[in-house]
């Protein structure tokens, strides 16, 4: 006979049971639960980068937008020019790398492998370029929010006679770019793709670029 004073009895949850998966998330540690945040924010962001391939004009245009926000920004604060002149500084070696071919023909043995065309009959083979277009947009533009971001913290604001710096990076801007010119001119080879021959299908090769955009069939 139960003892008429004793309470109900409840039963002893088991310990042996799995855990749930919202219980494993609640005994994440802090570093853990930032760390997947932001795992799920870079997948985000890489699935807008790559939807935002084909959008070439709209993403220079965002680039310009930017550009264009940060010069307001130096010219009212009227300071930060030395996080310009390092900013001139690296779009100038991107710009060397979206001008140069991917593999250097001043270091490549012409006897291997295939050359660069150096006359108009000779089969078309687009420019590779050492910096893709894509990479060089999105690194100028990640470029210029980091500037951006940097001309709110006083201690990037170094003072400097500002024209002194402009006048040393138009000169390195010349010197680099006529040496680019240089070997282009020595190797033969341009880095666009505007007036060379292209295949259409079935009317074959056209050399022009006004033909080249005629409807393809």
């Amino acid at each position: 006979m139960m003892d008429p004073g004793a309470g109900p009895t409840t039963a002893t949850p088991s310990t042996d049971a799995p855990p749930s998966a919202g219980s494993l998330h609640s005994t994440d540690t802090p570093a853990a639960a930032v760390q997947r945040w932001g795992f799920v924010v870079s997948q985000r962001f890489q699935h807008l980068l790559d939807k935002s391939t084909p959008f070439l004009l709209y993403r220079w245009i965002v680039f310009f937008a930017i550009a264009f926000i940060y010069g307001v920004r130096v010219f009212f604060v009227q300071g930060f020019y030395v996080v310009s002149y390092a900013l001139g500084i690296y779009i100038l070696n991107l710009l060397i790398g979206f001008l140069s071919p991917q593999v250097d023909p001043e270091f490549q043995d012409l006897s291997d492998g295939p050359t660069l065309p150096s006359r108009s009959s000779d089969e078309f083979r687009p420019f590779v370029r050492r910096l893709p277009e894509f990479k060089f947009w999105y690194s100028i533009t990640k470029a210029f929010c980091i500037a951006f971001v940097l001309t709110f913290f006083s201690a990037f604001d170094v003072p400097v006679f500002w024209p002194i710096l402009l006048f040393y990076w138009v000169i390195l801007f010349a010197l680099t770019m006529k040496k680019q010119i240089l070997h282009m001119v020595k190797y033969k080879y341009v880095p666009f793709s505007f007036g060379k021959q292209t295949y259409n299908g079935k009317r074959g090769a056209t050399s022009t670029e006004s033909t080249s955009l005629l409807p393809r069939d």
